[in-house]
């Protein structure tokens, strides 16, 4: 059988059970499955891939991070840091939305998840903004927006996906002819590397907010900045900014690994919640538990069926094509920017983020590699484009987490998400091309 003909049938299966309504890890695995027969390949092959894609030890602090960000939320800690964000925020015009963007910022370097950072700072900034007279669907698509940080803002679940997804492949023979040798691709360097790209999105995102919120004539929550208000927060949150000081410096010092770091987040959120807060019960103790559950198992089975997919791609030398097709096209490094950029953004509004990481890590990196393209850069780009599919219809996890919250429309969510859109994407686009943005700060930490 050609390799041309096992594509259709990957991809032919793949899009018909889509189309069909069957749920996306059940896509993936079906279609690798069928293709697996079809070529004649003994199934348990098939079984034996996706078992191990699972088994991987940095994959360990997926549940960990995912663990720990339920229960600073149940320990009071996302609280406090939304009380330092709001204190800060001040007189600010729209500052109870600023302080909602910067509120994400901080339970993103906790959480690692845009739903989970669209829930914690959602349920009570919504609520607050409503109250001051923001309107309900203005301030649920603030939140939704904001809510995608939770995935630049290191630790980042699909950061930690995209490492393990790109670790094994290697530059090919003739990229390292062209260019020299490649960095190598860490998770603690793709951590570092995603802070001064997230204050980039954030900085979009508040630029719109102020111009919106002038517009609108949003006020700021008082008259002028009160430095003992400001004082007292800080005192009482200390604890909550504490936690990714700790999380963050322990990785970056080369204390402890990120998989070890996600288990000392969690051990310091249990001692802050039981014993400082003194705000961490039994019963949402539990809740927090099974939560990290059934978000832990939705993820482990898309990744035990899109490593399979992926392999059978690599497998066929799709990517090897794809990236022949693009540099015959052009070798203009901004055109294929722009290319690839506005394609993850096209998936991102279909596809759920990890399961497009894993998918589409294959056959972005080789194209990357022969433009000699860093693969941290190409790491940071490929979350931040897929993170802006959290706010846009119709698949928007956070837009649907905000209007539960909220109480507005998806509809009128999606309407004033649009500029917060804009704003993002052309973040994204600055991010691109100009990569000391993402290379500077692990460069001078000394990745």
């Amino acid at each position: 059988m050609s390799d041309t003909m096992i594509v259709y049938i990957l991809f032919g299966a793949f899009l018909l059970l889509l189309l069909l309504g069957a749920p996306i890890t059940v896509s993936l695995g079906v279609a690798a499955l069928i293709t697996y027969l079809s070529i004649g390949e003994n199934p348990m092959a098939f079984v034996q891939m996706a078992f191990t894609s699972v088994g991987s030890f940095p994959l360990m602090a997926l549940p960990a991070f995912i663990l720990a960000g339920a229960l600073m939320e149940a320990a009071g800690i996302s609280k406090r840091l939304v009380d330092i964000a709001e204190a800060f925020a001040g007189p600010v015009t729209g500052g109870l939305a600023a302080a909602t963007v910067f509120a994400c910022m901080f339970f993103g370097a906790i959480s690692g998840s845009g739903p989970a950072t669209t829930a914690a700072v959602g349920m009570l900034m919504i609520p607050a903004m409503a109250n001051r007279g923001y309107d309900r669907a203005y301030g649920s698509a603030v939140t939704a927006s904001s809510g995608g940080l939770g995935v630049v803002i290191p630790p980042s679940i699909p950061m930690v996906i995209f490492g393990i997804s790109g670790m094994g492949l290697q530059p090919p023979p003739e990229a390292v002819e062209m260019h020299g040798s490649f960095q190598t691709l860490s998770i603690p360097k793709l951590f570092i590397a995603g802070i001064l790209p997230g204050v980039v999105i954030a900085t979009c995102l508040l630029s719109i907010n102020y111009i919106i919120s002038r517009k609108k004539g949003y006020r700021g929550l008082t008259d002028r900045w009160s430095f003992p208000d400001i004082r007292k927060t800080l005192r009482r949150g200390v604890w909550s900014i504490l936690a990714p000081i700790i999380i963050l410096g322990g990785i970056y010092t080369g204390l402890f690994t990120p998989t070890e770091s996600a288990i000392v987040a969690i051990a310091y959120t249990l001692v802050v919640g039981i014993f400082l807060h003194k705000e961490l019960k039994w019963k949402p103790a539990m809740r927090t538990l099974e939560t990290t559950t059934w978000i832990t198992g939705r993820v482990l089975l898309i990744l035990f069926t899109a490593t399979v997919f992926g392999r059978l791609l690599v497998e066929q030398r799709v990517p090897a094509h794809i990236a022949e097709a693009m540099l015959a096209f052009t070798d203009n490094l901004y055109l294929i920017w722009g290319m690839i950029i506005f394609f993850l953004l096209f998936v991102g509004m279909f596809m759920e983020t990890l399961a497009a990481i894993m998918i589409l890590t294959p056959v972005l990196l080789p194209i990357m590699y022969m433009l000699g393209v860093d693969p941290v850069q190409v790491g940071i780009v490929v979350v931040c484009a897929l993170a802006i599919g959290f706010q846009t219809p119709p698949l928007g996890e956070n837009l649907f987490v905000a209007s539960g919250i909220g109480g507005a429309s998806i509809e009128e969510i999606s309407l004033k998400a649009l500029p917060f859109a804009a704003g993002s994407i052309f973040a994204v686009f600055i991010i691109a091309y100009f990569p000391e943005i993402s290379l500077w700060l692990p460069r001078m930490m000394g990745y």
